[in-house]
């Protein structure tokens, strides 16, 4: 079983997935202006352009913690585990789903 902290594991065979698809993902960390920012800069990197309304943000009930879900098209399973990958290797980030 993989920890929301893992990335996707396994081959192209065992994904419920069909490439390309729109795949919402979420990632949450503490609440900070620049937060949205910045996971708005590590996925373009794996995705390219987003569309204008592919993010969106939700503060937690106290205001601590901050939830970006972004939806684009995901084109691979490679693409998504590097995706993963580095988005759990920040140390701004404290879950991927």
């Amino acid at each position: 079983m993989n920890d929301a902290h893992d990335p996707p594991r396994g081959d192209a065979a065992e994904s419920p997935l069909v490439f390309p698809c729109d795949f919402p993902l979420k990632v949450m960390g503490r609440a900070a202006p620049d937060f949205a920012a910045l996971v708005h800069e590590i996925v373009t990197r794996h995705v390219g352009e987003l569309e204008v309304d592919a993010l969106r943000s939700r503060a937690s009930r106290n205001g601590s913690y901050l939830a970006v879900t972004v939806t684009f098209e995901a084109r691979s399973r490679a693409q998504l585990d590097r995706l993963y990958e580095e988005l759990t290797a920040h140390e701004r980030v404290l879950m991927v789903l």
